[in-house]
Order: C-alpha cells, then sequence, then structure tokens
C-alpha cells in the first residue's frame, strides 16, 4: 500500500484525488500548501508525492527539487499543472519528478502513475512489511471469535465482510489472491479494472486496524493480482 501527498491548493481535485486513491487502497493524505507538507513528513513518511505547479507560497517545482535533494530516489513525484507548455514539463522533469500530468487530469491516469511508481520503488515501499516478517513474531487470527491479534497483543474483531475476506489471506500467508476469488467469495460480480470494491475494503480495514490496534495489518497489494498477507501468522 502506497502513502500519498496530495499538495494541492484547490479543494475540490485535492479531495477528489484523496478519496479516490483512498479507495484504491492507498493512504492519501491532502496538504494545501508546502508548510502542511513539511508538517505531515515530520509525522508521517510519503512514498508519493502529487504536487500541483502553482502552490500559494513555495510552488511545486522547488518542493520537488527539495524532496530529490533529501530523498533522492526513494520517493516517487507527479507533477500537475495547467501549464502544457514543453518547457514547463522539461522543468518538472528536471527538478526529480517522474511524471508530468496537464490538467484537468484523469484520475485513473493518476494512479495508473502511482502503480508504476510502486513497481520501481517495490523494495522501498514494502520494506516495513518484509522487516516485520522477518521479525519472528507472529500475527494471529482466531477463525472461531473472528479476531486478530498483532505482535503487540493488540486485537481487533472483524466484521462477517472482513473475515471473508481475511481467511483467503490467512489460508496461504504469503501468497497473493487475486482479486477475482475475493469477490466471488464475498458473493459479488468478477471483477473488471473499474472496480475498486476490494480495494476500498482493505483500505476501511487498514483504517480500522489502525485505530484499534494502533498498526497497520501487513497486507501487501499485489500488482496484477490482487491482495497478501506478508507476516507470520498462527491461525487458532
Amino acid at each position: 500500500m502506497v502513502r500519498i501527498a496530495v499538495v494541492e491548493d484547490e479543494p475540490t481535485l485535492r479531495t477528489d484525488l484523496v478519496e479516490f486513491l483512498g479507495a484504491c487502497g492507498h493512504d492519501a493524505y491532502g496538504c494545501e500548501h508546502s508548510i502542511q507538507l513539511w508538517d505531515l513528513l515530520a509525522r508521517q513518511s510519503v512514498d508519493v508525492f502529487i504536487l500541483d505547479v502553482n502552490l500559494p507560497g513555495e510552488n511545486g517545482f522547488n518542493i520537488a527539487k527539495r524532496i530529490r535533494q533529501s530523498l533522492e530516489n526513494t520517493v516517487g513525484i507527479i507533477m500537475l499543472s495547467a501549464r502544457s507548455k514543453s518547457m514547463d514539463r522539461v522543468v518538472g522533469l528536471e527538478v526529480g519528478a517522474d511524471a508530468y500530468l496537464i490538467k484537468p487530469v484523469d484520475l485513473r491516469e493518476v494512479e495508473a502513475q502511482i502503480r508504476a511508481i510502486e513497481r520501481r520503488l517495490s523494495p522501498t515501499i514494502n520494506g516495513t512489511v518484509s522487516d516485520q516478517a522477518a521479525g519472528g513474531d507472529d500475527w494471529v487470527y482466531d477463525a472461531v471469535s473472528w479476531t486478530i491479534t498483532s505482535p503487540n497483543a493488540h486485537g481487533m474483531k472483524l466484521t462477517a465482510t472482513e473475515r471473508t475476506f481475511f481467511s483467503l489471506l490467512a489460508d496461504k500467508p504469503g501468497e497473493p489472491v487475486s482479486r477475482d476469488h475475493i469477490l466471488t467469495a464475498l458473493g459479488k460480480k468478477r471483477w473488471d479494472p473499474t472496480d475498486r470494491s476490494v480495494d476500498a475494503l482493505v483500505h476501511r480495514l487498514q483504517t480500522k486496524a489502525e485505530k484499534h490496534m494502533g498498526e497497520r495489518l501487513p497486507i501487501s497489494a499485489v500488482h496484477g493480482l490482487g491482495y497478501a498477507f506478508s507476516a507470520k501468522l498462527e491461525i487458532l
């Protein structure tokens, strides 16, 4: 799952991006300007930055340059601009952007760019999950009480829908479960590329885990396939 900072001063577009990317299974945070972004980075690591060029105060080009200087190639940067001149695009790419998109943007194109960046940054983005899997402490899933317990002994009870989804991942930890398989188990139609219901379910489950357990579940998106539980798991 990719952590995304959306730095956009236009409220409607910022809200649309945050909500859409959240429904796609990512963690998206909205910032109106650079001050809010630097405050976010003091509290939360970010994998991909979506930067509007014409921001109040510090502009997107300067922000991108600072990000590249401090974080180098460990993160992705997508620039958004109403300026379609080739020179602006060149400047954006020269300061370190992975992509330069012209407004009005297609939200699906933004998400496709994020997927491309995710493939490039996969070892970095998934590093925390891999470290956790190698740590030796097991997560525990009680299939009778529908409860997940973290290695730190924090528990969370699942709903019927969450239990159906999690049971599929728990059946073969570390192996991806396809979206088709998940949707079939949930009694829905087969998956199509515009269907984000599985991603939305994962996002809600992760939000619930952070609220009740204080940490994220080690559930990883497997590009082109589905989801996998990427840590040691004991089933009761």
